[in-house]
């Protein structure tokens, strides 16, 4: 088990060592720390071999300029200048916070920017201010829309987060596929099978093999098959990309740029980078927050009592695992994979930075 405050400063000390101001920095490190907190290694410390492999190809701005295009009361576009998308989306949710306060919602949508980690923190920055905050983004095409082999889609993550006074937060992060290409990695890593419904092969049939990616297969979206809902997923997918990136000018679908190194970039582009979207809207916009957050208490009490199914566990709000996940790995250490603990190693050398072991 590793310390969080550790790997915290080690990321910290990497994203410096090439040249990022500390200030952003910190924060990106302290986005991939919250989601192994929040047990999603997949879009943890993983990701930082991804990051600096695409900086070393000169295909991420290390000290971007980001800065809002367009702009009305409630509104903004941001330009995230080719940053990390962990350093650009905490500065445009607090551009949608600050238009909350001043006219009750904000909506900022970002191009140019690049992945951002798990979409669940940015929608609970809301959440001190007494807000509701809405989280989107899309992402490499690696998903076939419902009866298609073409990888058009990305597995485009919708987070909402909502407060509530004397229970936890309601916080639902989740993408619009079965799975998330970093939990294939992980699958892989581990040499586990996915399950049926979650992947296809080049030709559209079903596989098991989490490495089928890199063979020309596709992710499938949410429902897996037709009879199952994958329409439903294909439209929230499609949903997503749309707010993200036709609204703002970034890439959509089949032209968003690779978020790793080894994919090569397209030689298409209809937009700038990859494309986020950003809400918070104010609880006393509507009604008073006591009130309201009164109310979310007996909404989550009332689902925390639904009757289980036979032998089954209790039911779930959405949140309840990642918050009591952070709670025990702040206390005692999160896991790493051992393949994970090698690329950081070498990172450590390379950079010639002293590792946290």
């Amino acid at each position: 088990m590793y310390n969080y405050e550790l790997i915290k400063k080690f990321v910290t000390q990497v994203f410096v060592k090439i040249g990022c101001n500390h200030e952003d920095a910190e924060k990106g490190a302290e986005i991939l720390i919250a989601a192994e907190l929040r047990g999603i290694p997949s879009h943890g410390v993983l990701r930082l071999k991804d990051y600096l492999n695409l900086w070393e190809k000169k295909r991420i701005n290390n000290k971007p300029n980001v800065k809002i295009v367009y702009e009305t009361p409630s509104t903004a576009v941001v330009n995230g200048d080719n940053g990390f998308g962990i350093m650009v989306a905490p500065k445009a949710m607090n551009i949608a916070i600050e238009k909350a306060k001043s006219v009750g919602t904000g909506w900022v949508s970002v191009n140019n920017s690049n992945h951002f980690g798990i979409a669940g923190y940015y929608a609970m920055m809301a959440i001190k201010h007494d807000m509701i905050g809405i989280t989107m983004t899309n992402a490499n095409p690696l998903v076939a829309p419902t009866y298609s082999i073409d990888r058009l889609l990305g597995t485009n993550p919708i987070a909402v987060a909502i407060p509530a006074l004397n229970q936890p937060p309601f916080v639902a992060d989740f993408a619009t596929t079965p799975i998330a290409r970093g939990k294939l990695d992980v699958m892989h890593r581990k040499g586990l099978e996915a399950p049926i419904g979650f992947v296809q092969d080049k030709y559209g049939k079903p596989s098991t093999n989490p490495n089928i990616l890199t063979e020309g297969g596709a992710i499938l979206p949410l429902g897996g098959d037709r009879e199952h809902g994958s329409h439903k997923g294909y439209c929230l997918g499609s949903i997503v990309d749309i707010f993200t990136s036709v609204l703002s000018g970034a890439n959509f679908g089949p032209f968003v740029p690779p978020s790793v190194a080894y994919l090569p970039v397209k030689d298409i582009s209809v937009g700038k980078g990859t494309g986020h979207f950003f809400g918070a809207m104010r609880i006393d916009a509507f009604q008073p927050a006591n009130d309201f957050k009164k109310q979310m208490d007996k909404w989550i009490e009332t689902f925390r009592k639904a009757k289980p199914i036979d032998g089954q566990e209790k039911v779930l709000i959405p949140g309840d695992i990642e918050r009591e996940l952070e709670v025990t790995y702040k206390k005692n250490g999160f896991p790493l994979m051992e393949s994970v603990i090698k690329e950081l190693k070498i990172i450590a050398e390379k950079y010639d930075i002293p590792f946290f072991e």
